[in-house]
């Protein structure tokens, strides 16, 4: 990226605008959608839903049930698959609740420089 200001002038050479390349007006215009951990297009109640959400009611129920059987091997193979079906669902939600949290702190950040 050049690092080179060009300033649009009016008639009698007075600044009035300032041209930037894309990438510098993509920083300064939304810097959270050049991070790729950020979600984008989400409102800060929308990502604090989100940062408080767990696991449906009924599967973390299944999911306790499944863990207490499974230390005491209890479990069949249906039942094993099917936890650790539950356990991917609860990482996947761990990352986007992180994700939601992290986009927060950003925002959060950006106000205060702004």
């Amino acid at each position: 990226m050049s690092e080179q200001v060009r300033y649009i002038t009016n008639e009698q050479g007075e600044r009035v605008g300032v041209l930037l390349e894309l990438e510098a007006y993509n920083r300064l215009a939304n810097p959270l959608a050049l991070d790729d951990e950020c979600l984008i297009g989400l409102s800060r109640d929308e990502l604090q839903a989100l940062a408080d959400s767990k696991l449906a009611l009924a599967a973390q129920n299944q999911l306790n049930d499944l863990l207490v059987r499974n230390t005491e091997s209890q479990l069949s193979v249906d039942e094993i698959a099917n936890l650790d079906y539950l356990l991917a669902q609860v990482d996947q939600l761990t990352i986007l609740k992180t994700r939601a949290r992290y986009t927060l702190h950003c925002l959060e950040t950006v106000a205060t420089v702004a």
